[in-house]
């Protein structure tokens, strides 16, 4: 574990565990690198050298007032892989993490990356549009940033309590201990940098990213995903990179690499080997 400082004095927590080839882990809204726990330590089991950090304003990396957009965020990735000095590394972000992946591929190379994985993940673009009529109203997006401003840990509470894992499906037991560590890693991070990432990752267009990478781009989505809906995503995403495979997981929730963390875990492992 470690810190770097960017250029404009924002400490990034990071977890650097192992040898092998670099996995770079990045995080979904508004957690933490702890929400990658069973996929370092399987990938770790399996003689890869993992990597996660904290994004700017979550976790344990500063609570900076400013910088809580995509191209901070992807400015902040490339400072810690250009630290580390990576080189053949596999990309896999959650969710939000997934555009700060596509986002960091476009503007700063591909050089040091072999393959990249978007799991559940925000591109496209989330918010409705004229371009985009399948989006959400941005309406949903205004709700939870008065949420976070207001009501911050019991709307923490409720998120990962329904919709988040599928707590809210018939038939489906709710994870008490799933929905605290949630919680927790939410209430460790700053609320203005998550009010302002609720912009970030429902208002930024990857379009044009998505375009710009060359590097073979796995996308993994569940299609009862209530957080970022799968048609407006994932089909659209392997569309638009120029080598992507989709891969689509029947009734699995937005967050699958916790619930579903075994099927998850084996699929980027063949992915990876192949």
């Amino acid at each position: 574990m470690g810190t770097i400082t960017t250029t404009d004095g924002t400490e990034i927590f990071y977890k650097d565990w192992g040898s092998g080839q670099p996995i770079v882990f990045s995080h979904g809204w508004p957690l933490s690198s702890d929400d990658w726990d069973a996929q370092m330590m399987f990938f770790l089991q399996h003689g890869y050298r993992v990597i996660a950090h904290d994004r700017r304003g979550h976790g344990r990396s500063t609570q900076t007032g400013n910088g809580h957009d995509m191209n901070h965020y992807a400015g902040d990735l490339a400072a810690l892989t250009a630290h580390l000095d990576l080189h053949d590394a596999v990309h896999v972000g959650h969710s939000t993490g997934g555009g700060e992946v596509v986002r960091y591929l476009a503007r700063h190379g591909q050089g040091r990356v072999a393959k990249a994985a978007l799991i559940s993940a925000v591109p496209p673009i989330m918010v409705q549009t004229e371009a985009n009529p399948g989006g959400l109203p941005k309406k949903v997006f205004d709700d939870i940033q008065a949420q976070v401003a207001g009501h911050r840990s019991e709307f923490y509470r409720d998120l990962p309590a329904t919709a988040f894992y599928g707590f809210n499906r018939p038939g489906v037991e709710p994870v008490e201990a799933i929905i605290q560590n949630w919680w927790r890693q939410g209430m460790m991070g700053g609320a203005k940098a998550h009010y302002d990432g609720v912009v970030a990752f429902s208002q930024t267009d990857f379009t044009e990213d998505l375009r710009k990478i060359t590097v073979p781009v796995l996308v993994m989505h569940g299609d009862d995903d209530q957080v970022v809906p799968y048609a407006d995503s994932a089909p659209l995403s392997a569309g638009l990179v120029q080598n992507g495979t989709l891969k689509t997981y029947p009734g699995f929730p937005h967050g699958m690499p916790t619930t579903h963390a075994e099927i998850i875990n084996a699929d980027l492992l063949a992915f990876l080997q192949s």
